[in-house]
């Protein structure tokens, strides 16, 4: 009788646990959290061998699968070689070609320049440098002004980017349009916004090499995300709902809805990332939209209400209301 009532209660508590009546937390979620407190325990400072020995094993792992990709793409390895010597023996061997190659090298390291401006100001899952602020819209605000104090965008060059000073030939009067200004720096305000676009893949990656391995990552942001998905239903504040609708935009609209998102000022734009990654959304679909979103359409609303703020004639107006 005994064994009966003891057998009695473990099928009913195996159909509680099953029915998700059972309160106790499950062996499963409790060897996971043990998990996760053990391997953020495994820091430099409290277990350096330990640290140092998964580091140069997780690093010869890394290796050897690069070496394998590569391997299997060895054509365009070969390619890829044999351009960079050609590019090489350009630059070195001396030649009339030298000033184009100058003028290519100094383009590229203006476009580096703000591509990491903008990977700074987005990658770090929302706590990145807000570049814009301090450094992108100064420059517009700069270019703005100097355009219409010289009737002119057409800056010596150098010093121009780095200091700007009216040509010797000054322009007619008037002759500064929006388009014009907005030409003028198209090429840093689209580079910083492809760095943007840049600087939100790393969530995307963490999202979806966790759904892939079928482990969760160390990461308050995703699990603050799994949470929002257990508790869809029940979500009463504003900034659940915000994240919430996000969320359901990106995964039933899809590109358009990464389009949409990454077209405005999102502070939510990093949720937007973590879902595409978490439900498996192609890179390309994601990136794309991402990449046309930021650097052309948000882009381009920024630069606008920049050079409008410090137009010549808004400038005007408002010393005009100060006085």
């Amino acid at each position: 009788m005994a064994e009966n009532g003891t057998d009695l209660r473990r099928m009913a508590m195996s159909k509680e646990q099953h029915n998700g009546n059972f309160t106790e937390p499950s062996p499963s979620s409790e060897q996971k959290k043990r998990e996760r407190e053990e391997r953020l325990d495994i820091v430099l400072w409290k277990k350096p061998l330990i640290t140092l020995q998964y580091f140069f094993l997780e690093t010869l792992l890394n290796l050897k699968e690069l070496t394998i990709k590569l391997w299997h793409r060895r054509r365009i390895v070969v390619s890829l070689l044999l351009l960079l010597a050609l590019l090489t023996s350009a630059y070195y061997i001396e030649g009339a070609h030298q000033q184009y190659v100058h003028y290519l090298e100094k383009k590229l390291l203006w476009c580096a320049y703000w591509v990491g401006l903008g990977i700074l100001s987005s990658v770090g899952l929302g706590t990145g440098l807000h570049t814009f602020l301090l450094y992108l819209g100064p420059h517009i605000a700069s270019v703005t002004l100097a355009a219409y104090e010289c009737n002119s965008v057409n800056f010596p060059e150098p010093p121009y980017p780095d200091q700007i000073i009216c040509p010797d030939v000054e322009g007619v009067e008037g002759s500064i349009s929006l388009w014009t200004i907005i030409s003028k720096v198209r090429l840093e305000a689209c580079m910083w916004g492809a760095g943007t676009a840049i600087g939100e893949l790393p969530p995307y990656f963490m999202a979806r090499a966790a759904r892939l391995s079928g482990e969760e990552p160390d990461d308050e942001e995703y699990q603050e995300f799994e949470e929002m998905l257990e508790h869809a239903q029940t979500a009463q504040d504003f900034a659940s709902r915000a994240k919430l609708a996000v969320q359901n935009l990106v995964q039933k609209v899809g590109f358009f809805g990464i389009l949409a998102c990454a077209s405005i000022p999102n502070p939510l734009f990093d949720l937007a990332g973590i879902t595409c990654g978490h439900f498996l959304v192609p890179f390309w679909t994601f990136f794309g939209a991402t990449l046309i979103g930021k650097a052309i359409i948000k882009m381009h609303i920024q630069k606008l209400f920049v050079i409008i703020t410090f137009s010549k004639h808004i400038v005007e107006q408002m010393v005009a209301l100060i006085g």
